[in-house]
């Protein structure tokens, strides 16, 4: 009888069993997720690295390194497959000016195998997925989504299931995305989505059920519930994830967790679980053996830095340098300076008061205060970049900033107020976006209290001093038109907000008069947030 083991650190906390099958199938694994459009290099605050600071090697990622390290393994390996774990689009000013097609393009010129779904694919509406898919030479794998009333979707752009063949054997994906996307993008009402564990079990036996022994998951719903899937679903063999830009390492004792993480199955199976952090900054490379019945012999392997060691692919590369001619002048303007680095990254701002949170609140209070504005929410997952000391362009701004949301104001009463704060404080443990960063009030809450009772205090800026909330006063209240569309489960600003407008100036254009009105700009915190003790 074999005994499956953990295996050892020279395995990259790997999996191996004790003898070896009467045959085996060795494949690799190669993946990024969450890249957000960073199609050209980036610095260490993962936004778009100025040209000068590529050519003295101080950049990572950008798609024609990816396309290097990619074809570097494929040359030395036999069976390679390559898989995204969702959220290409996004994030930069390639979305925002050619609205995915970039993005598909560079993943068809990698030869990319198979993409999972994620959520801010859905950020211009199913037509413009649907638009952006149809050119796309790669399989999209939907899970967990139902597709039957959505007439733009409808077809075979996206799939439940998919099978290759590698290295002579059949291997089954399957794919999941987080049932969030109704609230952080826009999906509209025709898009469905469907519980994570019963419905990738269901694709798993129909998959089993047609002799695929080897099964990969490709999932955009973030660490924990990959970790859950691997423990629920019989019958997977891996889990490839996204959505929580989770840094798993073997090397780096500064990981989020371990490359793989290894979740006993419900099988009794081990099942590695794999990720790699966000932008493109790293491949995650997964070396599999399983032996003749698809059982899974081995697994070990590591997230790979994609520095300046990796020159990058030079078709890939001028290809870049094309599309960027255009918005090359907008984001080389110097919008002002900043006398030190601003801390965005989506580790702090999801979860404490943060510098780009006060910068960009302030920013939107300062806008509007002579609108009889009070207070200001801006959800943390809209902050997607930091910007380091000295001057600041505008494509550092869009970097933070990349939705194209707009200024929207209100009124809203003392509860609602509370209410918001609330679903603000509700999924801290998961990183969720929807912390609240503010302006013109402070809040204590308390973690160890249930969701939807975490708020201890809250305090509104009234000439010139905070005093406390008054559940039954109506304050004026800013935040951006996602949040005030119900976005990220504000859903109070939807139905009780009073007199809104939310077609105001894009948050970008506001950020950056401020920084210029304010040159040099110095960040800071001053507890407007706090952890009750």
């Amino acid at each position: 009888m074999l005994v499956r083991i953990l295996g050892s650190t020279a395995m990259l906390a790997g999996l191996a069993m004790t003898a070896p099958a009467a045959a085996e199938t060795n494949i690799t694994l190669l993946h990024f997720n969450d890249f957000h459009s960073r199609i050209a290099p980036i610095n260490r605050f993962d936004s778009t690295c100025s040209a000068e600071d590529d050519a003295a090697g101080e950049c990572f990622g950008g798609i024609a390194r990816i396309a290097t390290a990619i074809e570097q393994i494929r040359g030395e390996e036999e069976n390679v497959v390559t898989v995204v774990g969702g959220d290409l689009f996004q994030g930069s000013m390639m979305y925002t000016t050619f609205k995915g097609d970039v993005e598909i393009d560079m993943m068809n010129r990698i030869g990319l195998d198979v993409l999972a779904l994620g959520n801010h694919e859905f950020d211009d509406g199913p037509a413009n997925l649907a638009r952006t898919l149809g050119m796309a030479e790669f399989s999209v794998l939907m899970g967990n989504i139902d597709l039957s009333r959505s007439d733009e979707l409808m077809g075979d752009l996206l799939q439940d299931t998919y099978v290759m063949e590698i290295g002579g054997v059949q291997v089954g994906f399957v794919g999941s995305t987080t049932t969030d996307t109704i609230e952080i993008a826009a999906p509209g009402p025709n898009v469905l989505f469907q519980d994570e564990v019963e419905a990738m079990q269901s694709d798993v036996d129909m998959l089993r059920e047609q002799g695929v022994d080897i099964i990969i998951a490709v999932t955009h719903v973030g660490y924990l519930m990959d970790q859950r899937l691997a423990a629920e679903v019989s019958g997977l063999d891996v889990v490839v994830g996204g959505h929580s830009n989770t840094y798993l390492s073997a090397s780096d004792p500064d990981r989020d967790g371990a490359y793989p993480t290894v979740v006993t199955g419900p099988d009794g199976n081990f099942v590695p679980v794999v990720q790699a952090y966000a932008y493109g900054r790293y491949l995650g490379r997964l070396d599999m053996t399983f032996d003749d019945d698809g059982n899974l012999l081995y697994s070990g392997g590591d997230t790979i830095l994609l520095d300046a060691s990796f020159v990058g692919d030079a078709d890939i590369a001028a290809r870049v340098d094309e599309l960027s001619g255009p918005i090359e002048e907008l984001m080389a303007e110097v919008v002002g300076e900043t006398s030190a680095s601003i801390e965005g990254d989506r580790s702090v701002c999801r979860a404490v008061e943060c510098e780009m949170g006060n910068l960009v609140a302030d920013a939107i209070l300062d806008r509007v205060a002579d609108q009889g504005i009070q207070i200001v929410f801006q959800n943390g997952g809209g902050l997607r970049a930091s910007i380091d000391a000295g001057e600041m362009t505008m494509g550092e701004v869009l970097a933070v900033l990349p939705f194209q949301n707009t200024l929207a104001t209100f009124q809203l009463s003392g509860a609602g107020v509370l209410e918001a704060l609330e679903n603000g404080v509700s999924q801290v443990e998961e990183g969720a976006g929807r912390f609240t960063q503010v302006a013109g009030m402070r809040y204590t809450w308390n973690p160890a209290g249930e969701p939807g009772s975490r708020i201890v205090s809250v305090e509104v800026m009234i000439d010139g001093a905070f005093v406390a909330l008054d559940p039954e006063a109506t304050y004026g209240v800013a935040s951006n038109n996602f949040m005030r569309g119900g976005g990220d489960g504000y859903d109070v600003f939807e139905t009780d907000a009073i007199n809104a407008y939310d077609f105001g100036p894009g948050l970008e254009q506001v950020v950056a008069d401020y920084i210029g009105a304010n040159s040099p700009y110095t960040p800071y915190l001053d507890g407007r947030i706090a952890q009750a003790e």
